[in-house]
C-alpha cells in the first residue's frame, strides 16, 4: 500500500485553482480542486459525468444546480449530481474557498 503527503504547490495549477489528479496516486478514485475565487467570479455553466462535492471553507456562493439557484456559505456542502449542469458565483465581498472532491466512480455505500 503507498501513501502519499502533497503539497498544494505540487499540484497542477491554473489561474485560481489546484488540482489534485487522483489517478496520478495509485487507485486514488477520486480528484480535488482547491479553488480560490474572487468576488463576482467563478465556473461558467458546464456538466461532468461524475458528482461533485463543494466544502465551502471561506466566503459565500451562488450556486446554480439544474434549474435550482441556492445560496451556500462557510460551514455547508452543496452536492451536484452526475450529468446535472451547474456553476457557481462568489456571492460575497471577500474571497470564496470552496474545495471540491470529485467522485470518479462510486463504490460501494456505507451501511
Amino acid at each position: 500500500m503507498n501513501y502519499f503527503i502533497i503539497n498544494r504547490e505540487q499540484l497542477s495549477r491554473d489561474g485560481n485553482t489546484y488540482e489534485l489528479q487522483g489517478y496520478q496516486y495509485g487507485s486514488t478514485n477520486i480528484s480535488l480542486i482547491l479553488v480560490d475565487v474572487p468576488p463576482e467570479e467563478g465556473p461558467k455553466l458546464h456538466v461532468h459525468p461524475y458528482e461533485e462535492v463543494f466544502v465551502i471553507q471561506e466566503g459565500c456562493a451562488t450556486y446554480t444546480i439544474g434549474s435550482t439557484i441556492l445560496e451556500a456559505k462557510a460551514g455547508q456542502i452543496a452536492i451536484v449530481p452526475a450529468g446535472v449542469p451547474h456553476k457557481f458565483v462568489n456571492s460575497g465581498s471577500g474571497r470564496l474557498w470552496p474545495e471540491q472532491l470529485s467522485f470518479l466512480y462510486k463504490t460501494t455505500p456505507f451501511p
